[in-house]
């Protein structure tokens, strides 16, 4: 066990998670105003990892996934734990606060989480200008920087490809690549997002405003597998990059009644779906895969190259495991080349 599960896990999960989210970013921001103390950070062997996709060098492939940073606040940080590539966000239109506390829940014994964030976040203006700054300071990540996008709760729904265009544009000479987030299950209606006809209008939209950047869409593990497939051919022929595989789930039956809440249940009961998820799309696409959901340790991670993912990235497992493991799932990659 690294000193973190064994010595300072104990006493984080005594504290609200949200409450200790907010510690871990604002200790994570001040970090990253001190590039000299971040060169002291031992990082992952990188050679053998890096990869190139969507036209970009990756490091290596392990990736911080959204809902961690939503306002971009430590980049320079998580390039510095080791990350390969870091997706920050989900970002909207206009700042929103998201929905009442308490809406995170942990589930220790089965390595799980339950969210109902609500995509609060500042608003893709405030979050352009941060971004815009850290660039002018020669402190931008030398690794990719992903940036998530979603809709605004307020807006209607027959209203969301404007409102997804309005934060593209704002960003769009700030990320290196963009995912379209229609899959979270804490905003009302989003889901419907990925009906046939509603995305066919998002895509369109934003790939009407595109002026070469990668775009991916994030998709639900809930989807059936028809609308999975709809979903591939419409990204097909709007040429996206990739597919974010998967947002968490609304399906909390593999966790016992009592701990069930409201919200997306991500980690280790996730594993088994997203894994799914993956081979179903790489054997009926050609698309780049981002796989992410369940990804504990280095051997889950492992699997999910073995099935054909091009990256992965870490969210509830960085919660329960600590920044060893990125290491870790390095090291496993690195044994298997």
């Amino acid at each position: 066990m690294s000193l973190y599960e064994r010595f300072l896990k104990p006493v984080l999960f005594t504290i609200d998670p949200e409450v200790v989210h907010e510690i871990a970013i604002a200790a994570l921001e001040r970090l990253s105003r001190f590039p000299w103390l971040l060169d002291f950070v031992p990082r992952p062997g990188e050679q053998k990892l890096s990869r190139e996709l969507f036209g970009l060098r990756f490091p290596n492939p392990i990736g911080l996934a959204a809902g961690f940073d939503k306002n971009g606040l430590a980049l320079p940080a998580w390039e510095a734990l080791g990350f390969g590539f870091i997706e920050v966000g989900t970002i909207t239109a206009q700042g929103q606060i998201g929905n009442p506390r308490p809406r995170i829940f942990r589930i220790p014994e089965m390595e799980a989480l339950i969210n109902r964030l609500g995509f609060n976040n500042e608003g893709a203006e405030k979050i352009a200008v941060r971004l815009e700054q850290l660039r002018q300071k020669s402190n931008w990540p030398k690794i990719p920087v992903g940036i998530n996008i979603g809709k605004s709760k307020v807006v209607p729904l027959e209203e969301a490809a404007s409102d997804y265009v309005r934060s593209f544009r704002r960003l769009q000479g700030l990320g290196d690549y963009f995912v379209l987030n229609v899959s979270s299950p804490n905003t009302p209606d989003l889901r419907k997002l990925q009906e046939k006809t509603a995305i066919d209008e998002l895509f369109r939209a934003i790939q009407q405003q595109n002026q070469g950047k990668p775009l991916l869409v994030k998709i639900a593990p809930d989807l059936t597998r028809e609308q999975l497939n709809h979903i591939l051919a419409l990204a097909k022929q709007y040429h996206l990059a990739g597919v974010v595989a998967t947002n968490t789930t609304i399906d909390q039956q593999a966790i016992p009644e009592d701990k069930r809440r409201p919200g997306g249940l991500s980690g280790r009961p996730l594993r088994t779906r997203s894994l799914e998820f993956l081979r179903h799309i790489k054997s009926h696409s050609s698309l780049p895969v981002i796989s992410v959901g369940g990804i504990m340790n280095g051997e889950d991670a492992k699997e999910r190259f073995d099935a054909g993912a091009d990256l992965v990235q870490v969210y509830t497992g960085f919660v329960y495991r600590g920044p060893r493991l990125v290491r870790e799932i390095a090291v496993s990659l690195m044994k298997g080349t």
